[in-house]
Parts: C-alpha cells; sequence; structure tokens
C-alpha cells in the first residue's frame, strides 16, 4: 500500500477521522493515495483541497473528460501507474464511450495525441501538447505556446486550469511514487463527482 505507516479508516482519530468521513468511499474505503497522508491530516486537507478545486470545481468551463484525460497523460509521462488506472477508469466514466476512450489512451500511450484527431479537437490536441512539455521540459515552454493555445480555441481562463491540473498531476504522481502506493485494496475510478459543490470530497 505504502512504503510509510499509513492509518486507516478503522484506526483514525480526531481530525483524520473527521476527513476521512469527507472522503471515504463506499464501506469506508480511503484511497491509497489520500491514506499516505495520514500521519499528517493538514497535508491531506491540502492535497483534497486543491485536487478538489483544480479538478472538480463548478467554476472549470472545460469539459471535465479533458482534464481527466490532461491527467492521465501526465501520469503517463511521469510513469505513474497508480494515477492512470484511476483517471483512465474516470476518463471513461465520463466519455461512456469505452472505444473513444480506448482510442484516445493508444494516441496518449504512443505520445501523439493527434492520433485520436477523430475524438479530440485541435483545441483538445493543443492542450495535451502543452501538458506534456510543462511536464517533461517546463523551462523549454515560452509565451508562443500559450498563443498556440489561444489560437486553436482556449481562452486564457481555460489555458490556466490546463496548466493547474498538469501541475496538480505533478504534485499527486510524485505523491505516490515517492512513497510507494499501490492500488492494493483501492476502488478504481472513484471521484469526488458533486461539481456544484467544492466542499463536498465525498468520493462515488
Amino acid at each position: 500500500m505504502s512504503w510509510i505507516t499509513t492509518l486507516n479508516y478503522d484506526n483514525a482519530k480526531g481530525k483524520l477521522k473527521a476527513i476521512y468521513e469527507r472522503v471515504k468511499g463506499p464501506d469506508n474505503n480511503i484511497d491509497n493515495i489520500l491514506m499516505a497522508h495520514s500521519l499528517r491530516p493538514h497535508t491531506l486537507e491540502g492535497h483534497m483541497t486543491l485536487y478538489k478545486y483544480v479538478l472538480h470545481h463548478p467554476g472549470n468551463k472545460l469539459p471535465k473528460w479533458l482534464l481527466e484525460a490532461i491527467g492521465v497523460y501526465v501520469s503517463l509521462l511521469n510513469e505513474c501507474t497508480y494515477c492512470v488506472d484511476h483517471h483512465y477508469a474516470g476518463l471513461a466514466r465520463l466519455l461512456n464511450d469505452n472505444i473513444i476512450a480506448k482510442d484516445i489512451r493508444t494516441a496518449l500511450d504512443a505520445r501523439t495525441p493527434s492520433a485520436a484527431k477523430e475524438h479530440l479537437s485541435q483545441r483538445d490536441i493543443v492542450a495535451l501538447e502543452y501538458a506534456a512539455q510543462l511536464t517533461t521540459a517546463p523551462a523549454g515552454l515560452n509565451e508562443s505556446d500559450i498563443e498556440d493555445m489561444r489560437a486553436a480555441g482556449l481562452s486564457d481562463g481555460e489555458i490556466l486550469e490546463v496548466n493547474q491540473v498538469t501541475a496538480y498531476f505533478a504534485y499527486a504522481n510524485r505523491t505516490v511514487l515517492g512513497l510507494g502506493v499501490t492500488t492494493n485494496g483501492d476502488i478504481i475510478g472513484l471521484s469526488p463527482n458533486d461539481n456544484t459543490d467544492p466542499d463536498n470530497w465525498g468520493h462515488q
């Protein structure tokens, strides 16, 4: 589950138990990436706030499936199978089409989002390409990359969404990879899907 000591739902007390009550899934399941924070509940609270506000906030304008696709791509580039497994399941559920989901996944696996242009718009492809560069060679980015996204139809607010989702997954991937977090015992693909309430962290 993790290379460090973690506390599960049954052993949690105080602030940790209160946070677990907010994030738990079916049968009091707590995702291992969240349980990895259990010795420092304040960082779990920070993680969940960032995650919910970046990926599942009603103020976002980009479709959630695209934000999930960005998360999958960043996680593939960082070789974080934990986040790939969880968020590809979320992507497939949001698309409600396994064929389209598999085609997009195949393109992302090959590091060529444009190979899925049958399902992805130029806006989507440019957003994914920006996410890839921000993940693998961030110092190489310049203002022209922002201009390319504008030209593809992304507003500056939407560009910020792409930037923040990419940055969040860099954090999540390093949390997982640095602590040896596995999916053992997890229910794959749960997420706080109540986008209307940014303070609802419940996993469904």
